[in-house]
C-alpha cells in the first residue's frame, strides 16, 4: 500500500503546483507592489512558539496559502490572499491578524497563528 500514499502525496503536490501557477505573479496581480512581508508566529501552547517570515517580490507567485510550518500539508493552511488583496486595494502598508487552530485529528494540536503583513509600494 506504500505506493498509494506516494500517489496521494504526488497528487496533492501536483494540485498545489497548479494552484501556484494559476495565481500568477505578484507583479501581475498587484501592480505597484514592491514587496510583501508576512511574519507569522505559531503558538502551540504555553512554551511552544515558532516565528516564520515569508517574503514575496514582484517575480514571486501571488499564492498566499501558507502550509503550516512548511510541512506541505494543506489541512488548516492559512490563506492570506483575501487579506492581502484588501490591504492592497486600500493601499495599506501594515496590518495584523490572528488565526486560531481549527478542527483536525485529535492527536494534532493545531497552532494559533498571529501574523503581520507589511507591504511596500513603488
Amino acid at each position: 500500500m506504500r505506493s498509494n500514499a506516494y500517489t496521494a502525496r504526488n497528487a496533492a503536490w501536483a494540485e498545489r503546483q497548479r494552484q501556484v501557477l494559476a495565481a500568477g505573479l505578484v507583479s501581475e496581480r498587484f501592480p505597484g507592489v514592491q514587496s510583501i512581508v508576512v511574519t507569522m508566529n505559531y503558538n502551540r501552547g504555553r512554551n511552544s512558539a515558532m516565528l516564520r517570515t515569508l517574503n514575496f517580490y514582484p517575480g514571486s507567485p501571488a499564492f498566499f496559502k501558507v502550509s503550516p510550518l512548511g510541512d506541505g500539508a494543506e489541512d488548516g493552511a492559512p490563506d492570506l490572499t483575501g487579506f492581502i488583496s484588501k490591504m492592497v486595494s486600500a493601499h495599506q502598508k501594515s496590518a495584523k491578524g490572528k488565526l486560531t487552530g481549527g478542527p483536525g485529528e485529535e492527536a494534532i494540536v493545531r497552532p494559533n497563528v498571529d501574523y503581520e503583513v507589511s507591504i511596500s509600494y513603488s
